[in-house]
């Protein structure tokens, strides 16, 4: 890698003195790791064209070849696996054992749509009234332009570039320079694999003028990205005037609705392990509790317990459980919020601070008694912060848990079967998780609904928001 990660363009690692640096820093000690390259026009232009260059003969290479190329790029990933998740850790931040099931569910996504690159692209039908032959051949939509991420630059650019490649497409991605070695290492495994020229580009730079210039692009015919909801609709308005379409996957603010009948201790456990899970970055994590009256201070006590428990550092120590932020705006933005909250009333239980150490890190909070007018309340927090409060009501709480912009994750937990009937339908929501935490999967579409975004990312589904339906009439 040297001092300075290189976009990877038509084949090519580049990058030389026409390009400007832009730094990578370690989250963790606020210190500077090593740079990164930023593509100037020229690099993008040579992108759009190699890939419009190479979709003509990757669109209709056999599905074989392209699952073989996927394959290998699963197997050369195994074998760095280790060191790549060390480089997550050290640009991201997230605990060692976050970064290493990151990097496996990359590998699971290589070979998810290894499997997917080989399934028929035609679809038949009955003959029309006239004795006429109809059939549906299914074709890759061109060249996607994606974003992705840095709270999981291995995991959400791999479900990017393993959809499309196994769908046909080629791809532009340009994902967080806050995470160019982790990204990089998925482009060098596909390099190492096989993969042709033209048929991957990775560049990092500036977010406005590559989403600009690639979105505005003639050849593609697709934007991917994951981000906030600011940015969403930033490119959404960008990409409808020429009609591009996107899949978003975006912003959330999760609601938790936790009944009388659970296992507290239990719950509280799970939930505070997982909602500060990536330092609380992650799109999906919980970050409004409900909490039924009848249990709400004993939840709260043992909430307060084990998070106060989870260990705070740097991710590489195996011990820590909470790592930094990723990067210093993070931290004030998290701040800010916690600030407004108790400005407006509300209890600060634990936490609430930045803590007084190099790096970018923020104390695991809880907050309860936050009022309705508190920021925290409709901004994704994006950070290490719960907010606890009661309900005794089930339609109460369910008009409370949509009344926010986002529509993306929310989590249920109890044992009784007719409540979850009765909340499941009537959360707003992409996902709706009952008594469980566990990660997203490869294998199933996921997307949400309201501000969070529209069109999904993963599974058959999500890989066909890669391909063209055309239909054919035949007499």
């Amino acid at each position: 890698m040297g001092d300075t990660v290189k976009l990877y363009i038509d084949g090519r690692w580049v990058g030389d003195d026409s390009n400007g640096k832009i730094a990578v820093i370690n989250p963790a000690t606020g210190q500077s790791l090593y740079a990164v390259y930023s593509a100037h026009k020229e690099n993008l232009r040579d992108a759009v064209k190699s890939a419009e260059r190479a979709f003509k003969t990757w669109s209709i290479m056999p599905g074989q070849q392209r699952a073989r190329i996927l394959e290998q790029t699963a197997e050369r990933l195994i074998e760095r696996r280790d060191a790549i998740a060390i480089a997550l850790t050290t640009e991201q931040g997230k605990p060692i054992g976050e970064a290493k099931g990151e990097v496996e569910a990359a590998i699971q996504s290589f070979k998810w749509a290894a499997r997917q690159a080989t399934a028929s692209n035609k679809l038949s039908y009955s003959d029309g009234p006239d004795n006429y032959q109809q059939q549906t051949c299914i074709e890759p939509v061109g060249v996607v332009a994606g974003f992705s991420p840095w709270n999981f630059p291995a995991m959400l650019s791999a479900r990017k570039i393993a959809s499309a490649l196994a769908a046909g497409c080629c791809i532009i991605i340009k994902p967080a320079e806050e995470t160019p070695a982790t990204a990089a290492a998925l482009a060098e495994a596909l390099h190492d694999a096989g993969l042709p020229a033209g048929v991957l580009s990775m560049v990092f730079g500036n977010p406005a003028e590559i989403s600009e210039y690639l979105i505005n692009a003639e050849a593609v015919r697709k934007v991917s990205l994951t981000g906030s909801s600011a940015v969403g609709k930033i490119l959404a308005r960008m990409a409808a005037e020429t009609l591009t379409p996107c899949i978003l996957e975006l912003g959330g603010h999760a609601p938790v609705l936790i009944f009388d009948d659970v296992d507290i201790d239990q719950t509280a456990k799970t939930l505070a392990i997982f909602k500060f899970r990536n330092a609380g970055q992650v799109c999906v994590s919980p970050s409004r509790f409900f909490v039924h009256a009848k249990i709400v201070d004993e939840f709260t006590e043992k909430f307060v317990k084990y998070t106060s428990e989870l260990v705070v550092g740097d991710g590489i120590d195996v011990s820590t459980n909470v790592g930094p932020l990723a990067h210093e705006r993070r931290v004030n933005d998290v701040g800010d919020l916690v600030e407004d909250a108790k400005n407006k009333g509300a209890r600060c239980l634990l936490g609430g601070h930045k803590l007084n150490r190099a790096g970018y890190f923020y104390a695991p909070t809880v907050l309860t008694d936050v009022p309705a007018n508190a920021e925290l309340m409709q901004t994704e927090i994006f950070g290490p912060v719960a907010v606890l409060s009661t309900f005794d009501d089930i339609d109460d709480v369910l008009k409370r848990a949509n009344d926010v912009p986002y529509g993306l994750a929310s989590y249920l937990f109890t044992q009784n079967q007719s409540t979850i009937d009765y909340v499941r339908p009537r959360l707003d929501v992409g996902l709706v998780s009952i008594n469980i935490t566990t990660p997203i999967l490869e294998n199933v579409p996921f997307g949400g609904v309201k501000e969070s975004g529209y069109g999904y990312e993963g599974g058959v589904i999500g890989l066909q928001s890669f391909q063209h339906f055309k239909l054919i009439h035949r007499g």
